[in-house]
């Protein structure tokens, strides 16, 4: 299943990483590992912040993906079901049956 991931960064363990020169590596690793489909950094609500939408492909795959931002950061980590609009067309009409039906 497609999960996007809100990664959240406090800034005292962000400047610990990016001074030490781990916050660079932990990413290239990650992104290299997961092979997100699409990968996003920004800031959001004055912490740097990362959204990853990556394939999950069973629920106990979760703390695969999860963990290692909470080790690594102290992290919060959010993990929501996304589709594309694709999966969406595939969807609507199922939903649209069931209301009225």
């Amino acid at each position: 299943m497609r999960m996007m991931l809100r990664v959240s960064i406090p800034a005292e363990e962000g400047n610990k990483a990016i001074k030490n020169g781990s916050m660079a590596k932990f990413i290239e690793h990650t992104l290299s590992d997961l092979g997100p489909e699409a990968a996003y950094f920004t800031a959001d609500g004055g912490r740097r912040t990362a959204y990853l939408v990556v394939e999950v492909k069973d629920s106990s795959d979760m703390p695969y993906v999860a963990e290692r931002f909470f080790f690594a950061f102290n992290a919060s980590v959010e993990m929501i079901s996304v589709m594309n609009a694709e999966e969406l067309r595939k969807g609507l009409p199922r939903a649209m049956a069931a209301m009225a039906g």
